[in-house]
């Protein structure tokens, strides 16, 4: 049988109680209309393909996912190969959005090149472009683990494959090892031979922070989500990815908040001044409005 999106109450279930916690929190894990239920997939797309069972957030507590703690605090990007002005996502503004999106200290180290990382590459016979081997990288992130790190990801223009059967892959992660790789190559519209456009760096900086954040958030434990519309859903081609919107669902947002310990308020807070400065007014009106409906003076 196909995937049959979960009901409202499935998807209260995968929320699981908030009784007992913080007003704020209740709030902003109340599922309103703020958050969309997963579709029905189209034939081509991930739950069509992909046969998963979803992870509320008891499967996800009862995980015992990596969090992280006084020791195990940074979250550390590895740039492999070349980012160039302007065909390329800014390293600073990633950075700073991770930041904001995970509530911790991210850092980014200096850029490796591909080729002195020694990992596996070929020539992929539909683009005739190289692509490098994920799993060699993970392979190799995993031998430069800083002893701060919480996560260390790998981040390159480079096009990416897990394995010689598979065409690509935008990226893949390790939860237990703490690595990840991720691509940004075919978020690029030049990698399909279509012109930049004038909105040219925005739309590759929306795409290039949906896959840092999926990406990074399988570090701490989170599986695709299968409940609402969400940057943690999964994605099997460009159109796909292009309509998972940049927030956590419900579901998901506890799961991070549960490991991070953040505060939402203040989280949110800091979303939407970046998505301003980043020139996303639609991300940030969305922001907006969860801020109205959780900050502690809707209680007044």
């Amino acid at each position: 049988m196909g995937f049959e999106p979960p009901g409202p109450q499935k998807r209260l279930e995968a929320i699981g109680a908030t009784n007992g916690l913080p007003a704020a929190l209740q709030r902003a894990f109340t599922p309103d209309h703020d958050f969309q239920p997963v579709p029905v997939p189209g034939p081509q797309d991930w739950l069509a393909v992909h046969r998963e069972p979803g992870q509320t957030f008891d499967d996800f507590r009862r995980s015992q996912p990596n969090r992280p703690d006084t020791r195990r605090r940074i979250i550390y990007l590895q740039p492999l190969g070349d980012f160039r002005a302007q065909q390329s996502p800014s390293l600073e503004m990633l950075r700073q959005y991770a930041a904001e999106f995970f509530q911790m200290e991210v850092k980014a180290l200096a850029p490796i090149s591909i080729s002195a990382s020694g990992v596996t590459s070929r020539t992929n016979s539909m683009t005739g472009r190289r692509q490098v081997l994920t799993g060699g990288v993970l392979h190799w992130l995993q031998g430069r683990l800083p002893g701060d790190a919480f996560c260390l990801l790998g981040i390159t223009m480079e096009d990416l494959y897990p394995e010689p059967s598979w065409n690509f892959v935008f990226g893949q992660a390790s939860l237990n090892e703490r690595v990840g790789v991720y691509s940004f190559a075919r978020y690029d519209p030049a990698f399909y031979g279509e012109p930049q456009g004038k909105d040219y760096p925005a739309l590759l900086l929306r795409r290039s922070m949906k896959v840092l954040t999926h990406e990074t958030g399988h570090m701490f434990g989170l599986t695709h989500c299968v409940y609402f519309n969400c940057v943690m859903n999964g994605s099997n081609h460009l159109q796909e990815s292009d309509r998972r919107p940049l927030h956590l669902c419900p579901v998901c947002l506890r799961k991070l908040q549960f490991s991070v310990g953040f505060d939402v308020v203040k989280r949110y807070g800091a979303l939407a001044q970046f998505d301003r400065q980043a020139g996303l007014e639609d991300e940030a009106a969305w922001v907006d409005r969860r801020l109205e409906k959780i900050r502690p003076s809707a209680d007044n």
